[in-house]
């Protein structure tokens, strides 16, 4: 048994006016008898009351309407830069995607961005440029942009008229259109060899079904990007686009008979505080009462939960059913483990997680009123399953919050405050660095030598890695000295070493994060039956920090890639400026009368250039900006206030580990050389 189901995501630049569009396509499909306002808080999918207030989408929302068919689950995402990863964690579950254009901006940074997620997913997408009926509205100009900034593998579907007024309106081509026909078949032929030779037999000769036919089949691959225009305010265009949502699209298919396998990427609290988990199911059917193993990864051994009620989305809203089948999205209750981004079921073929850049910035959370302290704990940690990048760093008598940018910590008060009843301050925002080692660095703690209050044995190396590959560990040891009646298989105590290492490396010399390191184990010993897997445990951390500390780090400072286009003769006083902010910037590459710049600019200082961009180009220059990696802090590396005690504080360590220790201050961040 399969069902026709399109799992369907609006994306967009902030503003472009998605969340409109969702709420005239549930019109028009009528699934809603009146169309809600951004500005007047009544929308379907903006349930935030901050969402209301600001109007602007925070979080995603699902649901529901039928069309030539199919079923459309659709997801209105942020459009916002400071919430991608809660777009990012969407286009890891959907078939197909809505990327609506403003006819009067045209391609806007966050444009650009989203294309290129939905390019290296090679998720379909239907492009809509959206608000013709607006003053300034341009149809050749904005397909120029977009066939220059997001694909040139654009496919027109037909003409807008009237631009910039109440009659603005788009007529779809058809088979009488001879010029649309000899584009499309220019377009097609380029990606089909059997289209190119019969176009070059009869240009005029290629069936029009055929076409069609061939357009469908590219799309649905994301080789071509056929682009709609209309207006979401006045239905304009619409029509054409949901036609081309069952016909350009692939509805998602899976065996609901076959083994279950599903992705969460999505967690909220229910009125009654119990956690509700949203899942696409690519496979199998889960009922009530079934019992479901889901966890982060393959080879993780993940938890077991009970499902108490199914929840699926028919006609705009979440409907109670006793199943779920492959194709579908459902919301889950009765998974109190389950978090975002766990595989439920059997893993998909492929399937990867999302890929977050991190948060750049941090800052200190406190709560106005003292009582209050206990409770923002646990209100942190609930937000922290809706969105396990905000990851809160617990310090002596502080809380940490990562984050992408000033919009997201105004986000995280309002939302402490209208839903928890807790009013909270914020410190001044400041940059998360990493550390890297620099060298290569060993050490031991020996069985039952001075000082070792374990019975177990650990020798580890550490060594630099290129940059962005993470933490690796690796085993050099024989076999034979690794406890196999605590961890089973050299795997499980593989899969555990590693996860001990990771935890070590969260606070280096400095007090940041360790990456971009090889860890090697050169010796392993125990002592039967006394030693247990908490002692290894225990034990990395302070020959970890030992061999660290012998090989040295650097720290580094996150950077952010900016790309300018710019009015050419604003190109020196831009270079000035990104100069000035400790900037680099490569050879600006001129397009006509504009140049496009690529500059690398610390975290810290991007938002400065973008606050003066507008002042330096007369407010023409555009900013495009993406994670830039890191690179090593000029001068003195800064220290990061710990959360535990250093490991090399052997004394600080136990106390610590007997529970009777806090963590040390910052300026016991830096190692004992200076370094």
């Amino acid at each position: 048994m399969t069902r026709r189901t399109l799992n369907l995501g609006i994306l967009a630049h902030v503003d472009a006016g998605k969340t409109t569009l969702t709420e005239r396509l549930l019109y028009a499909a009528g699934v809603i008898g009146e169309i809600g306002s951004v500005d007047a808080g009544t929308t379907q999918t903006d349930s935030l009351a901050l969402e209301r207030q600001r109007g602007i989408t925070i979080k995603s929302a699902v649901v529901s309407f039928a069309v030539g068919g199919v079923t459309v689950n659709l997801i209105d995402t942020p459009g916002h830069p400071d919430f991608i990863a809660e777009v990012e964690r969407v286009l890891s579950v959907l078939d197909g995607a809505v990327l609506v254009i403003s006819a009067v901006e045209g391609v806007q940074p966050q444009t650009r961005v989203l294309m290129r997620a939905l390019g290296r997913l090679r998720i379909p997408a239907l492009l809509f440029v959206n608000k013709i009926d607006r003053v300034g509205a341009g149809e050749e100009r904005v397909l120029r942009a977009i066939s220059a900034r997001l694909s040139p593998a654009v496919v027109p579907m037909g003409s807008a008229s009237g631009l910039g007024t109440r009659a603005a309106g788009f007529t779809p081509w058809g088979e009488a259109d001879a010029g649309a026909r000899a584009r499309l078949a220019e377009i097609l032929a380029e990606r089909d060899e059997g289209i190119l030779a019969s176009y070059i037999d009869d240009e005029l000769g290629l069936p029009y079904a055929r076409l069609r036919q061939e357009l469908a089949a590219q799309a649905r691959r994301a080789l071509v990007y056929p682009v709609f225009f209309g207006s979401a305010v006045t239905g304009a265009g619409v029509p054409a686009l949901m036609a081309g949502l069952a016909e350009l699209l692939p509805a998602g298919t899976g065996d609901a008979g076959g083994p279950v396998s599903g992705r969460v990427f999505k967690i909220e609290r229910g009125a009654g505080g119990e956690k509700l988990a949203y899942v696409r199911m690519f496979s199998g059917t889960i009922r009530t009462r079934d019992r479901l193993r889901f966890s982060a990864s393959p080879e993780g051994s993940g938890h077991e939960g009970k499902v108490t009620a199914i929840s699926v989305f028919e006609r705009g809203a979440a409907t109670t059913r006793g199943f779920v089948s492959a194709g579908q999205i459902a919301r889950l209750r009765g998974l109190d483990k389950i978090q975002i981004g766990d595989q439920v079921g059997t893993p998909q073929p492929g399937m990867t997680q999302p890929q977050f850049a991190p948060p750049t910035l941090e800052s200190v959370v406190a709560a106005r009123r003292p009582a209050d302290r206990a409770a923002l704990r646990v209100a942190l940690g609930q937000l922290a399953e809706q969105d396990p990048l905000i990851n809160v760093r617990q310090l002596p008598g502080e809380l940490a919050v990562p984050l992408y940018g000033e919009v997201q910590k105004e986000v995280i008060q309002a939302t402490l405050a209208a839903d928890f009843g807790i009013e909270v301050t914020f410190r001044e925002t400041t940059t998360i660095c990493i550390e890297r080692p620099v060298g290569s660095g060993q050490a031991a703690e020996l069985l039952g030598a001075p000082g070792n209050p374990f019975p177990a044995a650990l020798g580890l190396r550490v060594d630099p890695a290129p940059p962005g590959s993470g933490v690796a560990f690796r085993l050099e040891v024989d076999i034979r000295s690794v406890p196999m009646y605590v961890y089973k298989t050299v795997g499980n105590f593989t899969a555990m070493m590693t996860r001990y290492v990771t935890l070590a490396l969260r606070e280096g010399l400095r007090g940041w994060q360790v990456t971009d390191c090889t860890v090697t184990m050169l010796d392993c010993a125990y002592i039967s039956p006394s030693t247990t897997a908490a002692h290894f445990r225990k034990l990395t951390p302070l020959v970890l920090m030992a061999a660290l500390d012998q090989a040295g780090t650097a720290v580094c400072e996150p950077m952010i890639r900016v790309s300018l286009e710019i009015p050419a003769e604003t190109v020196g006083s831009v270079l000035a400026a990104v100069a000035r902010l400790g900037g680099t910037a490569e050879t600006p590459v001129l397009r006509g009368d504009l140049a496009a710049v690529p500059t690398l600019l610390p975290a810290a200082r991007a938002q400065d250039l973008q606050r003066q961009l507008p002042g330096l180009t007369s407010g023409e220059g555009v900013a495009e900006t993406s994670f830039g990696g890191y690179r090593p802090v000029a001068g003195r590396p800064p220290a990061r206030r710990r959360t535990l005690a250093d490991p090399r504080n052997r004394e600080e360590y136990m106390l610590q580990l007997a529970g009777r220790a806090t963590a040390a201050p910052a300026k016991q961040a830096q190692s004992s050389d200076g370094r």
